[in-house]
């Protein structure tokens, strides 16, 4: 799409740069928030559907196909070939800012290209890159091609700070305290059918990306497998991202179909997850979206042991990976939620901790009393708000 962004009452574009569905979702909240308090303010984006919705205009649509980790070597080609047409862009229009959203090996090329062609346009992270975690030797880069850090966890600004990189705690929008997640009663299969009303309850969430799901949900089936005969009356859901996902779970299941046990259901996780007593989560975003919604859980994902032993105990630094943890360890109050990252695909211990979840109330409690002492730290910061200030404060021309 050619978009011409000349000056609109002598404000700038915004530029945001997006490469999968989560960063969707999240830059559509913010866009929507700046659209609210400078209508006519231009937002051009690489993007996708959501962020059209809220008012950005998109010069390419790049949120349909993201990959992550060592599969996105691929995607070399592809990345140089959205620098090429963001640098002609850029020559035919000034910006406000560039606002690269998650996905730091998509964006680093990105604000490169601003760099090189707008050097007074402030560069805007929102989300934080797990530096913390990994590669930390990345923060030199992060230094070079950022001015300001829009963070979404709570010990992030205190790190980056350490070492040189601006930035502030914006919350997370799994927090805000506007919710439209629909009633779970009033929630339908992908048969149309009602989700069944069992004394236990038990929510799977796979993955969002192809990786993830053929990697972890093979295990996740057998766990399900052991507790239909260990647990009595359990209903079991599927909560998928979205319907090509819920196909790829399919197509992994024996014969190529869903166990008539589990029900499935497309792009209502929250729902679900309130419908759920408890949850086995493949570890990313989906483990903090657990946790907002109360509904205690086991995480995990499964890794390539030998390049994990091999390989990565070189690159990464972080001594957990679910995201509750990650949290509620950085702010000194330990771990809150079992989890198996990396795992070796085996059931028998998932099984382990995932039944008393089911069927103790105490294993329970304990778990609920620390997601309100991890909410605690997200309660007096509404995202779209804060990092609407931010933002905005970072921008010269308006």
């Amino acid at each position: 799409m050619s978009v011409d962004c000349h000056a609109v009452e002598n404000l700038k574009p915004i530029v945001f740069t997006v490469f999968e569905p989560s960063g969707d979702v999240l830059a559509a909240r913010l866009i929507e928030e700046i659209k609210l308090r400078q209508p006519s303010r231009p937002v051009v984006a690489f993007g996708g559907p959501k962020m059209e919705a809220a008012g950005a205009e998109i010069l390419e649509h790049t949120t349909a196909h993201a990959k992550m980790g060592f599969g996105a070597a691929s995607e070399a080609k592809e990345l140089l070939r959205r620098k090429a047409v963001l640098t002609s862009w850029l020559k035919d229009n000034e910006i406000a800012a560039l606002v690269p959203t998650d996905s730091p090996a998509a964006n680093w090329s990105m604000c490169k290209a601003v760099r090189k062609t707008h050097p007074e346009a402030p560069i805007v992270h929102l989300v934080c890159p797990q530096i913390w975690a990994w590669a930390t030797w990345r923060i030199v880069r992060l230094r070079r091609l950022t001015d300001h850090v829009m963070c979404l966890l709570p010990f992030e600004p205190n790190w980056l700070g350490q070492r040189g990189v601006n930035s502030t705690f914006v919350g997370h929008p799994l927090f805000e305290a506007t919710d439209d997640t629909p009633d779970a009663q009033d929630l339908l299969d992908t048969d149309g059918q009602p989700l069944r009303d069992s004394e236990t309850k038990l929510a799977l969430l796979p993955g969002s990306r192809p990786k993830e799901i053929e990697r972890n949900w093979p295990t996740m089936l057998q766990v399900y497998d052991q507790l239909r005969h260990r647990v009595p009356d359990l209903s079991v859901v599927i909560a998928a991202a979205d319907a090509a996902r819920a196909d790829q779970v399919r197509q992994h299941c024996p014969g190529g179909r869903i166990p008539s046990g589990i029900q499935t259901v497309v792009g209502e996780a929250s729902a679900v997850l309130d419908w759920a007593d408890a949850a086995l989560v493949v570890s990313g975003t989906a483990t903090l979206q657990a946790a907002s919604r109360q509904t205690p859980m086991v995480a995990l994902y499964n890794g390539n042991m030998k390049l994990w032993h091999s390989v990565g105990k070189l690159l990464i630094k972080a001594r957990t990976f679910a995201l509750p943890n990650v949290i509620t360890e950085a702010m000194e109050l330990g771990r809150i939620v079992p989890e198996f990252i990396p795992h070796d695909g085996r059931p028998e211990p998932l099984t382990t901790a995932l039944t008393p979840l089911l069927n103790d109330a105490n294993a329970r409690q304990k778990q609920l009393d620390g997601f309100s002492s991890l909410a605690d730290f997200f309660r007096d910061v509404e995202f779209r708000h804060a990092a609407a200030d931010v933002l905005l404060e970072q921008i010269q021309d308006g």
